[in-house]
């Protein structure tokens, strides 16, 4: 089964990743590699940098970020492969865990539905 965990973050909080955070991600990418669980992982650039397309009642609309109305945004995500819900939940809990206390994050782990996942 394939998930996308969708990292949520405060983006005004000013928090950047230490030394060490940047040394235990490394380390848990690196095993997530190892185990054959990891498909992809990014890091996203701030809403500053962004776009939102909204189609309603026929029209598309476009707004440039930052988004101001919106305190949490998506950070990053993760692209796993694994045989459970509770095994890829398992390798996030290991994600939230090297944030230690001084983070504020949350994962949204859901999986791909079969149906579109091989456009």
């Amino acid at each position: 089964m394939r998930f996308l965990t969708l990292i949520r973050i405060n983006e005004t909080s000013g928090q950047v990743p230490d030394e060490r955070l940047m040394a235990e991600m490394g380390q848990l990418i690196e095993a997530m590699k190892e185990a054959g669980v990891l498909v992809d992982t990014a890091g996203l650039m701030p809403t500053k940098d962004g776009k939102r397309l909204r189609l309603s009642k026929g029209r598309i609309r476009s707004t440039d970020g930052p988004f101001t109305e919106t305190k949490e945004v998506i950070g990053g995500y993760f692209m796993l492969k694994a045989a459970s819900t509770e095994e890829a939940s398992r390798w996030m809990e290991r994600f939230l865990e090297a944030h230690g206390d001084q983070w504020e994050v949350e994962c949204e782990l859901r999986p791909l539905d079969p149906h579109f996942s091989d456009l």
